[in-house]
Parts: C-alpha cells; sequence; structure tokens
C-alpha cells in the first residue's frame, strides 16, 4: 500500500524555502524514512542520487571519495575534491539545486558525517542525510554541524494517517468535537481507535492489518521490528552487559509505567531495582544511563516531566517513561504482566502523550517534553501551558463520567483554567471549565482558551 504520510508536506516546504541547510531526518527503525524520502526526491527533483552506508553504496562512495581526495606530488591537485567524488560515484551528478543526494544510515560513516557542514555551504545541491540510530553521531569522531542542519523526526503512522489509509480522515476532520455530528460517525472513529490501540503505527503492521484484518498476525509484526531493532543496536554496544540490558530494560520500563503512577524523580534507580538486586554497582547505573539514551535517541521512547504543586516553572524533568508507538508499548506491557484494563488505560494514555510530544518539540506548548503535575498529594495526567494563549490546561485521560479530585481542585484552585477529560464512551460537550472530547479526537484540540459547544 501506498501510504500518505503528513512529513511529506514538511519536506516539500524544506524544498521550497531553500535556506541551503541539509536536511536531517530521524526516527524509529521501520518506520518508513527510506521509503518516504525516496518518494519525495523522484517526485520533486530531475536527479535523485541514493548512497546508503549499510550497504555496497556507501562502500563504493567512500571509494570515490579516496579517489577524488588522492594527491601524488606533480599532479594538480583537485580544487573540489567532494564534488568529483559525487561525479565519480554516478556520471549524472551535475551541482545544481534540481539534483538531490539522500545519504541514508550516515551514522555508520563519522567520515561522511562531518562533511555536512560542505555539503551545506559548498554545493548547490540539495542535501538530505537519514538514520534510525543517529544517537552514535554524539561520539567525539563526529563532527556536529548544528548551524547547517534542519531536523525532522518521522514517527510511525499517527492516528490521522491509519484513518487515511482506510478513507476515513475527511470524517475525522469534520466531526464535532463536542457531540452534534451522528452518533455512527463517532463510533466508526472509536472502532478504528481501538484498532489503532492495539496494532500501533509501523507501517509493516498497518499493511498487514489491511491485507488481513488478524490483530494477531500484527502483533507477531511487531515482534519481528522489536527484534530486529534490538539485534542492529547491539552492534553498536562493546560490552556483553550493555548489550543484555538492551533486552531486559524495555519490559522493565513498561513495569515503571505500571507502578504508582506519581513518577520517579529517579527513574535510573528505578530501573536498577527492576533489573538488578545490587543497586549500588556504578557500572549497572552507567550502563542503564546508555542504553536508555540509545532507546531515547533511537526514538523508541520519551520522557515526561513532573510540574510541581502545578507551578510550571518548577518542572522536575524526566521523570515517567511512555513508549513512541502504541503497538510497541503493549506488546512490553503484556510481557510486563499487566492486566488488560490497566493495559488499556496506559495505552490510552500514552495515544495523549503522543500528540502532546509533538506539539512540545513544535513549541506549541511549555516544556521540553509532555508534562504531568502533583498537587497536594494528587496528580494530574497532563498539564499544558499553552504557548499562544499562555493560559494552563489540565488533561485527564477518563473512563468514568466524573474528573479526578486533583484535576477539580487545581481547577478551583486557579492552577489550570480549563480541563480537558478525554474519554473512549463519549460524544464530548462544554461544561463551563470542563470540556469533554473523545480521546481519538485529540489531534484536534488546539489549546486556544476559544472553547465552545
Amino acid at each position: 500500500m501506498d501510504f500518505k504520510r503528513d512529513i511529506y508536506a514538511s519536506l516539500l516546504q524544506w524544498k521550497k524555502n531553500n535556506f541551503g541547510k541539509v536536511l536531517e531526518v530521524s526516527g524509529a527503525r521501520q518506520v518508513g524514512k527510506t521509503y518516504i524520502l525516496t518518494k519525495f526526491a523522484k517526485e520533486n527533483y530531475k536527479k535523485f542520487i541514493y548512497i546508503n552506508m549499510m550497504q555496497t553504496s556507501g562502500q563504493e562512495f567512500i571509494a570515490c571519495l579516496d579517489k577524488a581526495s588522492r594527491w601524488e606530488p606533480g599532479e594538480e591537485r583537485v580544487k573540489q575534491p567532494i564534488h568529483k567524488a559525487f561525479a565519480l560515484f554516478d556520471c549524472r551528478f551535475q551541482d545544481e539545486e534540481d539534483t538531490v543526494v539522500l545519504i541514508d544510515e550516515i551514522q555508520e560513516s563519522a567520515r561522511v558525517y562531518s562533511l555536512i557542514r560542505q555539503f551545506a555551504r559548498e554545493f548547490q545541491t540539495h542535501f538530505i542525510v537519514a538514520g534510525s540510530y543517529l544517537g552514535k553521531t554524539m561520539q567525539k569522531e563526529y563532527f556536529l554541524p548544528a548551524g547547517d542542519i534542519e531536523t525532522m523526526i518521522l514517527d510511525t503512522m499517527s492516528y490521522e494517517e491509519f484513518l487515511e489509509a482506510a478513507g476515513k480522515r475527511e470524517l475525522y476532520e469534520r466531526i464535532d468535537l463536542f457531540g452534534n455530528s451522528s452518533h455512527e460517525d463517532y463510533y466508526s472513529l472509536k472502532e478504528m481507535y481501538d484498532i489503532y490501540c492495539r496494532i500501533g503505527g509501523y507501517p509493516a503492521v498497518v499493511q498487514k492489518y489491511f491485507e488481513t484484518g488478524d490483530v494477531e498476525a500484527c502483533r507477531k509484526e511487531v515482534i519481528h521490528i522489536i527484534h530486529i531493532f534490538i539485534e542492529e543496536s547491539e552492534r553498536y554496544f562493546n560490552d556483553i552487559l550493555e548489550m543484555n540490558l538492551l533486552e531486559q530494560l524495555l519490559p522493565a520500563i513498561a513495569q515503571t509505567m505500571i507502578r504508582e503512577k506519581k513518577g520517579s524523580p529517579n527513574l535510573i534507580r528505578e530501573l536498577s531495582a527492576i533489573v538488578f538486586r545490587d543497586d549500588s554497582n556504578r557500572i549497572t547505573k552507567k550502563s542503564i544511563n546508555q542504553a536508555i539514551a540509545w532507546f531515547y535517541r533511537s526514538n523508541v521512547i520519551g520522557y515526561c516531566g513532573q510540574v510541581n504543586e502545578g507551578n510550571v516553572l518548577d518542572v522536575t524533568p524526566n521523570c515517567r517513561f511512555y513508549f513512541r508507538d502504541l503497538g510497541v508499548a503493549g506488546y512490553f506491557l503484556d510481557m510486563a504482566g499487566a492486566r488488560p484494563d490497566t493495559i488499556s488505560g496506559i495505552i490510552n494514555e500514552n495515544f495523549v502523550y503522543l500528540y502532546l510530544k509533538k506539539k512540545a518539540d513544535n513549541q506549541e506548548i511549555a516544556g521540553l517534553t509532555p508534562l504531568y503535575a502533583l498537587y497536594k498529594d494528587g496528580e494530574l495526567d497532563f498539564f499544558v501551558n499553552s504557548r499562544k494563549d499562555y493560559q494552563n490546561y489540565g488533561i485527564e485521560v477518563k473512563a468514568g463520567r466524573a474528573a479526578g479530585k486533583t484535576a477539580n481542585q487545581m481547577l478551583a484552585d486557579g492552577k489550570i483554567q480549563y480541563l480537558y477529560l478525554l474519554k473512549g464512551e463519549t460524544f464530548g460537550g462544554v461544561e463551563g471549565k470542563k470540556i469533554t472530547v473523545p480521546i481519538y479526537l485529540m489531534g484536534r484540540i488546539r489549546f486556544e482558551s476559544e472553547i465552545k459547544g
């Protein structure tokens, strides 16, 4: 299936702006980076050159780079060796704006990654670099060209993209948030939401669903993707202990999500207690830190920060984990032994987290990550400080009809100005400062004060 991805519009805008920066696209393994970038390149440039640093084409390009850079006494020095290297690699290469070079899995070569500044400053050609394991570029042999790159992240398919594939995105875009559309329309979107929560958004998994309608087959595809990620990641670790940690930590992360919801100011210590008996082992803590950083930079997990006593200026960072894909989250929550109703509740929260993560990345809301709040010994699922109207919004992901005690108290005390209640079994509605919205319409919420029922 030819899935439409929302990042395509951003790619078109990058080409149109032409700020002379190299585009760096990251994302977890098998989210469809190569597919969508190849599609974009072929449809929008006259010449497209593809190099994969994990494959033969990468070795061939390095050989061309060596040949172009070689200089013997008595020979005329090549003025532009990198330009010559591309010409040697592909005779069609011409340095012009209607040529695009895509260098995939660029983390495999520190030498090529360190050329990004020259790609940006010495070429008319447009360059895109991509990789699933760009965390490797944090190592000292990689030169980080901070001012010469523009970054994008491709996540697994969103709920909207899933609906696009099902032919229901137009319905999603026009349905009323507060119950003023037909009940059949809400039921239709809720049915798709329930499926999406079970399978997640990896393109191969979504394709499996539309081909077979078999959720169990989709789950097997998720497991296959997880195994690929673990096996490939192990190549980047030298210590056998760290390799073993990769498989142990993801279920342990799921356990932290199942435990007491108030989070932990020291997630590393909590994970150490789950995985190892000897919590004082310094090597263990270092290994866990490295593995967690790897998962984070590989876009497999994300963090959530804690707002203390409803004060957005008092935030403790990185107190909760969430997964970047619901299918992966469900698999590890099940592996950790959670009950089905517990898994469902956490998956619903994780769904909301993913939308807030995008808003945080786009600086639409305050915080480097999404935030939850502690207030007077209670907890609010998510706390949002909008950078559009500078109001505070609370979000509760609820199964029942009423808001929780902490949410009501924060609303009464002015710590939040509005409260969103996100539920699966609802058509929506507005009651004063409390707004009930079907959870599957989370992506339609804008946090801009003007609430209309």
